[in-house]
């Protein structure tokens, strides 16, 4: 219907109690009636005078809005005849769907690779950001030394604007390379050149680079079961082929590797304390898996996500420093070691793959602020991880204790293993009781704790829980076990 004056716009209704201004509520409504089709192609719009009286705003905020639609092209400004909708959009069938509408077209179509991977994924709960009993993967945020960190950041962000502002080095600031190299000599007997390291943005980061380096669809890449989801999840975006290889008290079985998968590509390990049992892979089982990859022209993921902080016996090497042929890729993260919001990881290359990375940094792959990473440089040279990681040690061997202590009077129903390393640690359950009500009776008293099913690319026999102890303060690990032993589902 078409008036002298314009179309009939009184219906537009206004909401002056959203955060949204009116000046572009009206923008919307009127956008959205071209959408539809309710003001069709052509058709002419009342005076700003008229239209702002009958919506009941200034003409002031009328001309804002109908500004916007003319710079969009779909209102058309005419002098002496006013403003219509735009002829250009009358063999359009474009159409505004209703808010909350579900729309009736296809899904959006999506790679081979993700499409084939969604079905394997591990379904990764969202990881918490506030310490409680007993939350898996969080480190003691409470000790961090806050301060130090604070007067650092300060004192890089007065430099040069080049320098807190640019893009950066491709592979990662030089002087945060060479302060994870000398940490890596002191701590693992890793020697290297800082040349060999690469910063990433965390350590899932790294797997997909990994992946996106080294497989081709349909890879076999050996996974340890139960493992890691956050690298299961990676590779397999990477149309990687895991293969579920069982895992025992020494760690990955590499004969169930060679019966499954003779000719794989990649093996994915957390040999220093095993992602979730906590196994440390002893010298016998790791000479083993180098000796495969070597056979089959392999490589290794070595995974060292909390390395740091063993409190039992001195820790054995990593892998990478008994690695004679330059078979393994050593992947660290500072998400345990300081917190994990910085998303700042890093991956050690063998010397003989620095070029093909140097390629794919220097081309499309871009990591972690620049500002972010000549803090932690500068945390390091100063001393004050080294520092913070004996602190830590000392704190996560007192909550690991006091999540022995009050783990006694646990039903006979659950039986919590000991570790010598990080802060977590499984426990396992007998036969008939299901992990999932366990899980969830737990959480409804708000204690947190994750199945071991999670982490299982394919199903094992042992049902069982991991237990977080390292952000939980002691206070709250006993009253998570007071707790779990009233639990019906552990009765």
């Amino acid at each position: 219907m078409k008036h002298a004056a314009g179309a009939l716009l009184s219906s537009i209704r206004l909401d002056r109690t959203l955060r949204r201004s009116v000046s572009v509520q009206l923008y919307m409504a009127l956008r959205d009636m071209i959408l539809s089709g309710a003001l069709r192609a052509g058709e002419r719009l009342p005076a700003t005078r008229t239209l702002a009286k009958e919506v009941g705003v200034s003409r002031t905020t009328v001309i804002d809005a109908i500004d916007r639609l003319v710079a969009e092209g779909m209102l058309v400004s005419r002098i002496g005849a006013g403003t219509y909708v735009s002829e250009t959009l009358e063999d359009q069938s474009v159409t505004a769907p209703s808010q909350g509408a579900v729309s009736a077209g296809r899904e959006p179509r999506l790679s081979y690779v993700i499409s084939h991977a969604q079905g394997a994924y591990a379904q990764r709960a969202w990881l918490p950001h506030k310490p409680r009993a007993f939350v898996t993967a969080l480190p003691a945020l409470d000790a961090f030394p806050m301060a130090h960190w604070a007067r650092l950041s300060a004192r890089h962000l007065r430099g040069g604007r080049g320098d807190v502002m640019g893009y950066g080095q491709p592979k990662g600031l030089a002087a945060l390379r060479r302060a994870i190299a000398t940490h890596l000599s002191a701590l693992k007997g890793i020697r290297c050149d800082p040349e060999q390291v690469f910063i990433t943005s965390g350590a899932q980061h790294a797997f997909s680079l990994i992946g996106r380096l080294l497989l081709n669809p349909g890879d076999r890449v050996w996974m340890e079961n139960p493992g890691a989801s956050g690298a299961r999840n990676a590779l397999l975006s990477e149309g990687a082929e895991l293969v579920p290889v069982d895992v025992d008290a020494q760690g990955m079985v590499v004969s169930d590797g060679l019966a499954k998968a003779p000719h794989f590509r990649l093996a994915f390990v957390t040999p220093s304390h095993q992602q979730p049992l906590g196994h440390v892979m002893s010298l016998p089982r790791r000479l083993e898996l180098l000796q495969a990859a070597e056979q089959a022209q392999a490589l290794i993921i070595e995974d060292d996500y909390d390395g740091e902080f063993y409190f039992g016996n001195a820790p054995r090497p990593a892998l990478h420093s008994i690695d004679a042929n330059g078979r393994v890729l050593y992947v660290g993260t500072f998400s345990k070691s300081l917190f994990p919001s910085l998303r700042l990881g890093f991956v050690l290359v063998p010397e003989r793959m620095v070029a093909a990375f140097d390629g794919i940094f220097n081309t499309w792959a871009s990591g972690p602020s620049t500002a972010t990473q000549a803090i932690v440089a500068e945390f390091m040279d100063e001393g004050h991880f080294a520092t913070h990681i004996r602190l830590m040690r000392q704190l996560y061997k007192a909550r690991y204790e006091a999540l022995l202590e009050a783990a006694r009077d646990l039903p006979d129903s659950i039986r919590l293993q000991e570790t010598t390393s990080g802060f977590h640690t499984p426990a396992f359950l007998s036969a008939g009781v299901d992990e999932a009500e366990v899980v969830a009776q737990a959480a409804e008293q708000g204690v947190t704790l994750a199945p071991l099913g999670r982490y299982c690319l394919s199903p094992i026999l042992q049902s069982g829980l991991v237990f977080g102890f390292g952000c939980a303060a002691p206070e709250d690990i006993v009253r998570g076990m007071s707790i779990l032993r009233e639990l019906p589902a552990l009765r």
